[in-house]
């Protein structure tokens, strides 16, 4: 299969050429290259590709020629039917995708829409109701706009997996199955990743035809414009390692100023972001517990630079398309092995160059192993001199967020302790005879010896 050098070679129409180098694109990359001529022979597709080689306009560009012919500029709804279906695991990548649709379709009629949770309804449902060619969305909102009857998808020709591993990870393969059945037989079915497990494969098996393969790198490779660094750290030191990092690792050795850090909880993300504001950070924090609108304001403000460091849970791990990210930090080690590819992805597309720098600490070593073997690579650890001002004390979490038990405000003064309490158990000599004396003693007195119950030993009469 021949590469190709320029997209005037693909065969696509000029309005979506104009469009495509109005957004800066000169050169397709290697999926693009691969994947552009599949497509639009009809083919069902696997795509493996790394994350940040440009798989949505692998799949984009293509659908949107084949859906030209039937554009028209019709009001009617009915004219505009859902003829494509784009399913995304995130909110944030099913916007990403969205966007880059409707860049591309910019000077032609058809229409895009971009469906997912988290948001009011009723926009989308508009939208959809006005009709609209091309539909991104997450599987659960979906189902919600299906089940009301604000679309039909009974028209659709061709229909996408993106991040189709990330989706079984998330556990929407149940949902995946159910809008599959309402799909036609007969259409073309395309599953796009970064990559490809055994389930997965198990997945295309039902869902795809006689699919093609197009893999362009290494099966979980990281980007090779990616410079990885795994630095050493002790747990207690982790948060004013990271800040000499963002001091130092910069531009010609100064302030790094626009970073991903990627933590594994959403409360250790909330935690770092406070603590990084109070040194002075310009920070900010995306998590699942956060809106939509909250976690898109935050992300257009460190797109545009007015926040230097954006501290993210796995839910951003993908989809985040940010122009020139030159750096990612690993603050936690993941959890899973493939998430380290993803995380490090959002840095070093397109060509760019860009740094990974990874936190191990002495729990994170099977962490790091199992990304080793992975991405076939062995990791060279080093170590960073901790910039903490003398007599400064950074604040930790609170102890029952660390798993440990609260001390008492005020630990109360001991007490004296009694020398008898001490002494080791010493029998008194004779004792069996000083204990017969004691009993016999009233008698020789003269005295009538008090009557025992015979259960305690006394006398039957």
């Amino acid at each position: 299969m021949s590469d190709y050098h320029d997209f005037d070679h693909f065969g696509l129409d000029p309005l979506i050429v104009a469009a495509v180098k109005e957004m800066g694109y000169t050169t397709p990359t290697p999926i693009q290259s691969k994947a552009i001529p599949v497509v639009l022979k009809g083919r069902d597709v696997m795509g493996a590709a790394q994350t940040g080689t440009g798989k949505t306009a692998g799949f984009a560009l293509p659908i949107i020629q084949r859906l030209l012919p039937q554009a028209n500029t019709s009001m009617s709804p009915a004219r505009h039917p859902v003829r494509a279906l784009v399913l995304a695991p995130t909110r944030e990548l099913a916007e990403q995708v969205a966007d880059n649709f409707k860049k591309y379709i910019s000077k032609t009629a058809l229409r895009c829409a971009t469906v997912y949770g988290g948001v009011d309804m009723d926009p989308q449902t508009q939208a959809l109701r006005s009709g609209v060619e091309i539909v991104v969305a997450t599987p659960g909102r979906l189902l919600d706009h299906l089940q009301q009857k604000n679309t039909s998808l009974a028209q659709v020709q061709i229909v996408v997996l993106d991040e189709a591993d990330r989706m079984l990870d998330m556990g929407f393969l149940p949902d995946i199955s159910r809008i599959l059945n309402l799909l036609p037989k007969e259409r073309q079915s395309l599953m796009f990743s970064a990559t490809f497990s055994e389930e997965i494969k198990k997945l295309a098996a039902n869902f795809l035809r006689d699919p093609l393969l197009l893999e362009v790198a290494r099966r979980n490779a990281p980007a090779e414009l990616i410079k990885q660094e795994v630095v050493r750290v002790h747990e207690s030191e982790k948060t004013d390692a990271l800040l000499t990092l963002l001091k130092t690792r910069g531009a010609g050795g100064g302030r790094m100023t626009q970073v991903l850090v990627f933590v594994n909880a959403k409360i250790e993300c909330r935690r770092l972001a406070r603590q990084l504001q109070k040194a002075g950070v310009n920070a900010d924090a995306i998590h699942g517990d956060k809106s939509q609108d909250e976690r898109m304001k935050a992300l257009e403000a460190f797109k545009k630079g007015e926040i230097e460091v954006l501290v993210a849970t796995d839910v951003a791990a993908r989809g985040l398309d940010i122009v020139e990210l030159p750096a990612v930090i690993n603050y936690d080690v993941p959890f899973n092995a493939e998430d380290y590819v993803h995380r490090i992805g959002r840095t070093g597309r397109a060509g760019a160059s860009g740094l990974a720098i990874m936190l191990m600490t002495g729990a994170d070593e099977r962490g790091v192993q199992a990304i080793e073997k992975l991405t076939k690579q062995k990791f060279e650890t080093q170590t960073v001199a901790v910039e903490r001002p003398r007599g400064e004390r950074r604040d930790r979490p609170p102890r029952r967020e660390r798993g440990e038990r609260p001390a008492r405000a005020h630990a109360p003064s001991p007490k004296p302790v009694d020398d008898f309490f001490t002494k080791p158990y010493e029998p008194a000599a004779e004792s069996g005879e000083a204990l017969a004396e004691e009993e016999t003693a009233p008698r020789e007195r003269g005295k009538k010896a008090a009557r025992v119950a015979a259960l305690l030993g006394g006398s039957k009469r």
